[in-house]
C-alpha cells in the first residue's frame, strides 16, 4: 500500500518524538511537567454554567461560520483590544487556531504564481502545522532563521527577490513560540509593506497576544489599518486556549477581509469541522470578560519574576517579551533534555524539535523551551532543578 509522498519527510511531532528520547530512561526525581503549552491556571468560573444551560445544544448542527453572539463578541474585542471595527463577515469561529492555521491556507493559496511553484514563509523555529500547511498545498516551505541576531523574528525583508516573488503566504507568531519575541508596529508595517510589493498574504498567528510582561503586543489588525494597507492581505488567527485557560475547548477565530473570510468560510462547509452550540456560547461569554484574563495574566508575571530570579546572572538568559516560554540556550538541546530528566525529573522539550535544519543550520539545536504553564511553587522547583543542573 502507497502513501503520499509529500509527508515522507515530516519528522514525528514533537511530543511523541520527545517520549522517544526519555521514556526508556528513569527520571532521576518526581516528574515536573514543562514540555506542553497547555495552561493550567483557573478556567473562568462561568464555564460549568454556560455548558449546562446550553446542553441542548448538542443535539443540533451547529452554525458552520458562528453564532450570531459568538461573531458579535469577537468584533467586540478586537474592536477594544486593538481599536479595530470589523464586521461579523469579516470573522469565522475555529476548532482552535491550528484548524484554522491549516485550513485557511487551503482556502486562499493559489497552485502556481507567475507560472512557479509558490512559496510559504516559515519562521525557524515554527508551529509545525505551518509545514503542514504549505506542503498539502503544494507549496515550497522556506525556512528563515528567527535567532537572536535577528531579534528572534524572521528577517523576510532580507529574503532574495526571486523567493519573494514566488512567495503566497508569510506565516508569522508574534508573541513568538517558542522565543517570546513580540513583532513592533515598525516589523509589522514592514511586513505589510513587503506583501504590498511582492504581492502575498501575512498568516499572523497571534494566540499568545493576551500574555505579555511589560505592554500588550500590537497587532496586525491595527498597523494595518494605520498605514491604509489591503484588507484581503491580512489574517490573523486567535484563541481562548491560552487566554482564557481553555485548550480544551478547541475555539478561535480567524479574521481578515471579507472576500477571503467568505473563501475560508465555503470550505469549512464542505470539509470541516464547526464548534458545537455550547462550545459557542462559551466562547462568546470568553471574548467578552476581561476580568480572568487579567488575573491569569497576573499569575503569569509571577511566574516571570520568579524566573529572572532563578536564571539572574545566566549568560544568555533573557525574559520573553509575550508568551509563557522560556527559551535557554545550551550546547545541544536533546542531551540537555535527556540529562536533565535523568538528573531531575524535570521535563522540557528541545529546541531542534520546534525547528528544521535548512542551509546547513538548525537554529533550535542549542536551545531548549521550558514552558511555565504550572503552578508557581512547581514552576519554581522545575526551574531551580534546571538551572542546577545545566548551569551550576
Amino acid at each position: 500500500m502507497n502513501y503520499p509522498e509529500r509527508f515522507s519527510n515530516l519528522p514525528d511531532y514533537a511530543f511523541p518524538r520527545l517520549r522517544k528520547l526519555l521514556d526508556s530512561h528513569a527520571a532521576g526525581g518526581p516528574t515536573i511537567q514543562m514540555t506542553i503549552g497547555e495552561p493550567r491556571h483557573p478556567m473562568p468560573d462561568f464555564v460549568g454554567p454556560i455548558l449546562a444551560a446550553n446542553l441542548s445544544g448538542f443535539g443540533a448542527y451547529p452554525n458552520n461560520d458562528g453564532t450570531p453572539e459568538l461573531l458579535s463578541a469577537i468584533t467586540g474585542w478586537i474592536s477594544r483590544r486593538y481599536g479595530v471595527e470589523m464586521a461579523a463577515e469579516n470573522i469565522m469561529a475555529l476548532n482552535g487556531t491550528r484548524e484554522g492555521l491549516f485550513n485557511a491556507a487551503l482556502a486562499v493559496a493559489p497552485e502556481l504564481k507567475n507560472g512557479k511553484t509558490p512559496v510559504f514563509l516559515i519562521p525557524n523555529p515554527f508551529y509545525q502545522v505551518y509545514t503542514v500547511a504549505a506542503v498539502t498545498s503544494g507549496a515550497e516551505p522556506h525556512y528563515v532563521p528567527a535567532t537572536a541576531q535577528t531579534g528572534f523574528l524572521p528577517d523576510y525583508a532580507g529574503l532574495p527577490t526571486d523567493i519573494l516573488d514566488r512567495t503566497t503566504i508569510a506565516y508569522i507568531c508574534s508573541p513568538a513560540n517558542p522565543q517570546g519575541a513580540v513583532a513592533s508596529r515598525a516589523y509589522w508595517a514592514e511586513l505589510l509593506h513587503l506583501a504590498e510589493k511582492h504581492d502575498f498574504r501575512i498568516f499572523a498567528d497571534e494566540c499568545y497576544a493576551e500574555v505579555w510582561r511589560t505592554a500588550p503586543p500590537p497587532g496586525i489588525l491595527e498597523v494595518a489599518r494605520e498605514i491604509g494597507a489591503d484588507p484581503e492581505r491580512v489574517f490573523t488567527f486567535h484563541s481562548l486556549s491560552k487566554r482564557s485557560n481553555l485548550p480544551g475547548l478547541r475555539s478561535g477565530f480567524v479574521a481578515g477581509g471579507a472576500k477571503s473570510v467568505a473563501q475560508i468560510r465555503k470550505l469549512r462547509s464542505f470539509a470541516g469541522a464547526p464548534l458545537p452550540q455550547p462550545i459557542q456560547a462559551v466562547s462568546a461569554a470568553a471574548w467578552a470578560d476581561e476580568a480572568h484574563v487579567t488575573a491569569s495574566r497576573a499569575l503569569y508575571h509571577e511566574k516571570f519574576e520568579v524566573a529572572a530570579q532563578v536564571f539572574a546572572g545566566i549568560q544568555g538568559f533573557q525574559l520573553p517579551e509575550g508568551g509563557f516560554f522560556l527559551w535557554l540556550p545550551v550546547e545541544d538541546g536533546e542531551e540537555a533534555t535527556l540529562r536533565l530528566w535523568q538528573k531531575t525529573g524535570v521535563r522540557v522539550l528541545p529546541g531542534a524539535y520546534l525547528s528544521r535544519e535548512a542551509h546547513g543550520f538548525n537554529p533550535g539545536k542549542t536551545y531548549i523551551r521550558a514552558a511555565l504553564v504550572g503552578p508557581k511553587d512547581e514552576t519554581q522547583r522545575g526551574l531551580t532543578l534546571l538551572r542546577d543542573c545545566l548551569y551550576g
